[in-house]
């Protein structure tokens, strides 16, 4: 097994005591020691943080072959700070590697307080031997390891408890709401079957034709339903792929815009303008057609009748920049920085049908073109959403 380099760092100010420690390192030979040695607080502070924490992100802990140092012997008494205010400012600073005290101090109290503040062991100068000394040192390296790694352990069972917790928040939401948007088409279902069943010979054809195209429009939306929540287990599975291709952006919109305008009827007028030079993009035109699918009909949904959608799109400075505006009932403040989270509806929305699945699907189709999505609202006003994609 290899045997890895000690890496130490003494803080000293002292030449005789720096001095000694040297000697005593030469004579433990059973390990190989390398040593830095500073006399100043701040120069300890400013070595420590080299290729160190400082450089992570907060929720990584450091292990022993990432460190600069794996043990600091740090003297209470320097130029720059004295006592345990020492120990309190390096460990603040840098509190992923372990420290050693050393003191001319015989001080039990003393050593006990530093213990409290996270040093690992005590040691008296005038009491120091080879002995006592390189058990310091490796004790308080196993220790700070074991902490390191009890403190990972921690961490990864609070990470699965809180994706477990996640999970099983989604669960329950996701019953409530496939019972719930089920329930009204399979009721419509079911009343159209009884009364076609019992009633067929007493119906006009007009009639009949109604009821069929009420059963009809039921399974649509439980399809529709279906598919929103196949499209959204692709993206949490991460299985659903990012496939650009070469796009005319103006074309596309005005299309989508015509199939919708035919899909909304003269209720509402969709209203499609384009500024710009380029209109040639490397795009998913699936995802695209998801996007803005989405984001026109619940502009429509969530609009009076006889009222307009404007659907904007402005290609400058090798960016795509997607507008979607109603003037529909918008969205209360506390609701729209929760909108984009899963199964989550404004609480004005009343008996409006919808699922809460629309605007998760958007964020992660916007996500996978590395745009970015932003939502402007007022309640009584009206919402306008805004996506900024890059052209290639």
């Amino acid at each position: 097994m290899e045997k890895l380099t000690i890496h130490i760092l003494l803080v000293e100010d002292s030449a005789s005591d720096a001095h000694l420690l040297r000697r005593i390192f030469l004579h433990a030979d059973q390990e190989q020691w390398q040593m830095l040695h500073v006399e100043r607080l701040s120069e300890a502070i400013d070595a420590s943080r080299e290729n160190s924490a400082s450089t992570l992100d907060n929720s990584q802990i450091m292990s022993r072959r990432q460190r600069r140092f794996d043990l600091v012997l740090l003297d209470l008494s320097l130029p720059d700070s004295i006592g345990l205010d020492t120990l309190k400012e390096f460990r603040a600073a840098v509190p992923d590697i372990p420290v050693v005290v050393l003191t001319g101090l015989d001080d039990e109290d003393l050593a006990l307080q530093a213990l409290a503040e996270g040093a690992q062991d005590y040691l008296v100068k005038d009491q120091m031997t080879i002995q006592r000394l390189v058990r310091a040192i490796r004790y308080a390296i196993e220790r700070s390891e074991i902490i390191n790694q009890l403190r990972e352990s921690e961490e990864r069972t609070r990470l699965a408890l809180a994706k477990e917790q996640e999970l099983n928040e989604l669960k329950s939401n996701f019953v409530a709401m496939v019972s719930h948007e089920f329930r009204t088409p399979m009721t419509t279902i079911r009343t159209a079957v009884d009364i076609l069943e019992y009633n067929s010979d007493k119906l006009t054809d007009v009639r009949r034709t109604k009821y069929f195209d009420r059963i009809q429009n039921a399974i649509n939306q439980m399809l529709y339903l279906l598919d929103e929540i196949l499209f959204l287990s692709k993206t949490e599975a991460a299985k659903l792929e990012y496939k650009p291709t070469l796009l005319n952006l103006e074309n596309f919109c005005s299309e989508l815009t015509d199939i919708l305008q035919l899909n909304a009827g003269s209720e509402h007028s969709i209203i499609f303008t384009f500024q710009g030079e380029s209109t040639q993009a490397q795009m998913d035109e699936d995802l695209l057609n998801c996007i803005f699918t989405n984001l026109i009909s619940n502009a429509i949904k969530y609009s009076p009748q006889n009222s307009t959608i404007w659907f904007d799109l402005i290609c400058k400075d090798r960016l795509a920049t997607f507008q979607v505006t109603d003037r529909g009932m918008g969205i209360p403040l506390k609701d729209q920085t929760r909108l984009f989270q899963t199964f989550y509806r404004a609480s004005n929305v009343g008996v409006i049908q919808g699922t809460g699945l629309g605007l998760t699907i958007v964020k992660k189709c916007v996500e996978l073109h590395s745009g970015h999505i932003q939502l402007k609202s007022e309640q009584g006003v009206g919402t306008t959403v805004i996506v900024t994609l890059p052209l290639q």
